[in-house]
């Protein structure tokens, strides 16, 4: 009996593990053109070599031996020139259409990896280590099976973002955060660096700023910077303002409102504080803010917040306010945002680059009419409240105003995962956002390409009250993140929720063999198709 009962685990385990190799079982996010071999390896040994002779593809061409050696215990060469049959080539193709374009061939001459950049060839190199991981049989047998994908993404934007002003996470908890998010293609990483329980970004000159919590220096934001380019990630630097700005007035207290003179700027306890928007010396710091923060940063955004500012319990009641409001025959506290932002959005201009804002509308629930006050058209927006994204979509079009979209049912990882999942603390009520419900986010909402053409990407925010460390932070991340990539990726006729439950597993499996925390997504077995 107990003989039979070995045998008939076995058989099992096998047929398990042989269902299990297939080429294609990992992809994440899957590609939009793929064309299967008819059953026929490559083989590849230690006298294969790769090929690259472009010096910007180095990074790539690094991370392919490492995976070889990883997933077929190789141990290449990397040379300049081709050495003939079987050798892997990794090359700059300029009459590719998109940046982020690539192609992959695997075949009986050998394996090329072409691309309109070199994020592309990265791009094309992290689906060749899905393609392995899918077929661990054959991997480790050294051999992979022919293949063609011709792969561009839907999106041309796909961020995380990170709160570091909330909880502090060290330089090398952000890289390790980095090094998850290019296996699935994220190119944006928004850095939330201001906020009352916080201010994580030296600025020279004003150290006031950073006297009450841990920060990052210039420096290491600068090395920061150069580690995420390296992967293909850009780094997006938020400062919010007006409201969210107890740490900088704790530090200046006498920019904030009269109505607020005597109540104690205490970091990470008070909240609901703005700074003034009638006060001059608030634009002379934010523009010396602005313009370091600038130069520190390659990207063409600077995100300065704009979301939640409590007008009511400071511009409102400021005898300051109400004067600058009558000068300017504004009948609405909220109308000082024009002026606020005229000026600061100067500032930006004059750095080069472009501003983005959290998109305010003039109710924060359903229905919506128009925006809280006229954003200018060189603004990128973020769709990000519950349910007002279909209507944020239509007033930025209507507008001329590019959207990026985090809408929080869909992209809020801070929000838990199940009922009675983490977070345990910090927890004000927040809505469930499932792995079903990530994945049944289609950033085009069904409309027209004509109605979506200025939607630039798709953006998951982890907002940090609840994180605080980066153990916390991927578990809220992952799987959802996988969702999120296939939205800002994968076009819809391309998406299914029966084959992604398949090809989530072994992307699981994969992460936690490299340290990463991340939630077993269980009561999603049988769960719909």
């Amino acid at each position: 009996m107990i003989k039979r009962l070995f045998i008939l685990g076995f058989t099992l385990c096998f047929a398990t593990l042989m269902s299990a190799q297939d080429n294609l079982s990992a992809l994440m996010p899957m590609p939009n053109n793929i064309v299967s071999g008819k059953g026929t390896y490559l083989t590849l040994s230690n006298r294969t070599n790769i090929v690259c002779a472009d010096k910007t593809l180095s990074f790539a061409a690094s991370e392919l031996h490492r995976i070889l050696h990883e997933r077929m215990n190789l141990n290449v060469s990397v040379t300049g020139r081709s050495t003939g049959k079987g050798s892997i080539l990794l090359m700059l193709d300029s009459s590719l259409k998109g940046m982020e374009h690539y192609r992959l061939k695997v075949g009986s001459e050998g394996i090329t990896i072409a691309g309109r950049s070199a994020a592309a060839v990265l791009y094309g190199v992290m689906t060749f280590d899905q393609l392995l991981m899918g077929d661990n049989y054959h991997s480790s047998h050294c051999q992979i099976a022919s293949v063609s994908i011709d792969d561009s993404p839907r999106f041309a934007r796909r961020e995380l973002m990170l709160d570091p002003a909330r909880h502090f996470l060290p330089i090398k908890d952000v890289k390790f955060y980095i090094d998850q998010m290019v296996k699935y293609k994220f190119n944006v990483l928004q850095l939330h660096l201001t906020d009352d329980q916080g201010w994580r970004i030296e600025i020279k000159g004003r150290e006031k700023l950073t006297e009450t919590g841990p920060f990052y220096t210039q420096a290491e934001l600068k090395e920061l910077v150069d580690y995420a380019a390296e992967r293909a990630v850009e780094i997006v630097p938020e400062l919010d303002i007006p409201g969210h700005t107890v740490a900088f007035l704790h530090a200046y207290p006498e920019l904030g409102c009269t109505s607020n003179d005597t109540v104690p700027k205490v970091v990470g306890t008070t909240t609901n504080m703005m700074v003034c928007a009638s006060v001059l010396e608030v634009y002379t710091v934010y523009k010396d803010i602005i313009t370091q923060v600038a130069a520190l940063f390659p990207s063409p955004y600077i995100h300065l917040g704009g979301d939640e500012a409590a007008v009511s319990k400071n511009w409102a009641l400021c005898d300051r306010c109400k004067m600058t409001m009558k000068m300017n025959g504004f009948t609405k506290p909220e109308q000082l945002m024009i002026l606020f932002f005229d000026k600061m959005l100067k500032y930006v201009r004059e750095a080069g680059k472009t501003a983005i804002l959290w998109c305010e509308l003039d109710n924060i629930y359903p229905p919506a009419n128009d925006y809280l006050f006229p954003y200018p058209k060189d603004v990128q927006l973020v769709s990000w409240r519950n349910g007002l994204t279909p209507t944020t979509i239509s007033l930025t079009r209507k507008h001329g105003n590019q959207v990026l979209l985090a809408p929080g049912e869909y992209a809020y990882f801070d929000y838990p995962q199940l009922k009675g999942d983490l977070p345990e603390f910090n927890n004000w009520g927040m809505p469930v956002t499932t792995l079903r419900k990530s994945y049944e986010f289609d950033p085009g909402y069904g409309l027209p390409e004509t109605e979506q053409a200025h939607i630039v990407g798709v953006m998951g925010t982890l907002w940090g009250e609840a994180i605080v460390d980066i153990n916390r932070a991927c578990y809220m991340t992952f799987p959802r993140a996988f969702a999120l990539s296939e939205a800002g990726w994968t076009e819809m006729k391309n998406r299914s929720w029966k084959s992604f439950k398949a090809r989530i597993y072994p992307n699981l499996t994969e992460l936690m063999k490299k340290g990463v925390s991340v939630r077993a997504p269980f009561e999603i077995a049988g769960v719909g198709e």
